[in-house]
């Protein structure tokens, strides 16, 4: 099992961002804790088909991901929640199987993972075209 090292003040005053990879307390389970990447913010439609993920119309480009998801639907992400994804797309227990997460539920965005040593790694943030300036 990696170990990570999270910003728990991240989310104090600012929002997510899409694309982060944050800690949370499980909606289902307030007990468990996840880790998932952010795809959905607040007001956006989240469509997944033919292997490609589109976020108010717009496919993701994401080179990060294990495989394309092989499922299909589509959500709308309500006020005050998260729409998050596991990188391995078919092997995940996200919110394509149980919902939107709610945002006071996180606990911070993952920073640095620093155990086993030969895993060691900044977290790098994706900035996706659909949010570029």
């Amino acid at each position: 099992h990696q170990r990570l090292i999270v910003n728990k003040l991240a989310y104090k005053s600012d929002l997510p961002e899409r694309g982060d990879i944050v800690v949370f307390h499980f909606p289902i389970d307030p007990d468990q804790d996840f880790i998932k990447r952010v795809i959905g913010l607040p007001g956006d439609n989240i469509e997944i088909d033919s292997g490609e993920v589109r976020v108010n119309g717009e496919v993701l480009i994401e080179p990060y991901i294990a495989s394309t998801p092989s499922y299909v639907g589509a959500w709308h992400v309500p006020d005050n929640q998260l729409f998050v994804l596991g990188d391995n797309r078919n092997n995940s227990s996200d919110s394509h199987v149980w919902g939107t997460v709610p945002i006071e539920s996180l606990i911070g965005k993952t920073l640095l993972i620093y155990w086993p040593p030969s895993d060691w790694a900044l977290i790098e943030h994706i900035q996706f075209a659909i949010d570029a300036p």
